[in-house]
């Protein structure tokens, strides 16, 4: 049913909740997980005034290569085959893209839960992939960090 499942991670609690999601379905399905880490460039500059943005986008390619070193540790201790990238561009589109152009057949995404306000506010790359994608699409809330 499935055979490639991908999980876009940040190290984040929602993040790991559906990593544990992902590794479960493709243990039991013999699927390989691919964990996507976004270097997200479309707010770089307004991130982090004052550092340099090559020294910014450096730091979060690390992040995003620890990130998806956990998920392959987590899925080599489950016999799982995990293929780790790290990209950059705008969250939700790259994770559309990373879907279509490498035959994903399930994603799996964490979500914080926000609601009101706060959830109009803030957006959510979730609800934006949702809504962009064909392939179908797991929503694990995790309300913890």
């Amino acid at each position: 049913m499935y055979d490639r499942i991908l999980v876009p991670t940040d190290g984040s609690g929602p993040a790991t909740a559906a990593t544990e999601h992902a590794l479960t379905l493709a243990d039991r399905f013999d699927a390989t997980v691919h964990a996507l880490y976004v270097v997200d460039t479309g707010g770089l500059a307004h991130e982090a005034p004052g550092i340099g943005l090559d020294t910014l986008r450096d730091a979060l390619r690390e992040e995003g290569e620890a990130a998806t070193g956990t998920v392959a540790d987590r899925g080599a201790e489950r016999s799982v085959d995990v293929t780790e990238s790290v990209a950059e561009g705008v969250a939700e589109d790259t994770i559309v893209d990373y879907a279509d152009e490498h035959g994903i057949d399930l994603i799996v995404m964490g979500t914080h839960g926000r609601s009101g306000l706060d959830r109009y506010l803030v957006g959510s790359v979730t609800e934006r992939v949702v809504r962009r994608t064909d392939v179908p699409t797991l929503v694990v809330r995790g309300d913890w960090d």
